[in-house]
């Protein structure tokens, strides 16, 4: 069985590559980089890179999040999202009216896998993040 993370596992930087894949038009990519900084109460997750949207031209993209030490993950204004399976699995977040099924996939760490499958009225797409540990410089 895998073991269960902790938020200090995920201290640090990370290299990322995303696939965005709709039900129907153009996916698209993403490159760039995650860093989980520590926090009072938990991490913060903000994530830059390029976004490709189909044939388009690259733009930059960024997100952010909170991690609490519980492994809550919180919007930035500090609405909850989802709770990471601390040994990986699934979590789901009702977006009214659509829905955010998330897997998490710890099983060939250092790397890691974030799955999502969104449903509903307003978005229907799938999209897989790999993290692996971003070189020293």
């Amino acid at each position: 069985m895998e073991r269960a993370r902790v938020l200090s596992d995920f201290d640090g930087r990370w290299d990322v590559t995303r696939e965005i894949t709709p039900a129907t038009g153009p996916g698209a990519a993403f490159e760039g980089q995650a860093v989980w900084q520590p926090a009072a109460g938990g991490a913060e997750y903000a994530e830059t890179g390029i976004l490709r949207l189909g044939s388009g031209a690259p733009m930059t993209a960024e997100r952010r999040y909170f991690w609490t030490d519980t492994l809550a993950v919180l919007f930035e204004d500090g609405r909850f999202f989802h709770q990471v399976p601390a040994r990986g699995g699934q979590a789901t977040h009702f977006c009214d009216p659509d829905t955010y099924i998330v897997t998490y996939d710890f099983s060939d760490w250092p790397v890691f896998r974030v799955s999502y499958a969104v449903t509903g009225p307003r978005k229907d797409y799938a999209m897989v993040s790999r993290y692996s540990r971003a070189l020293a410089d």
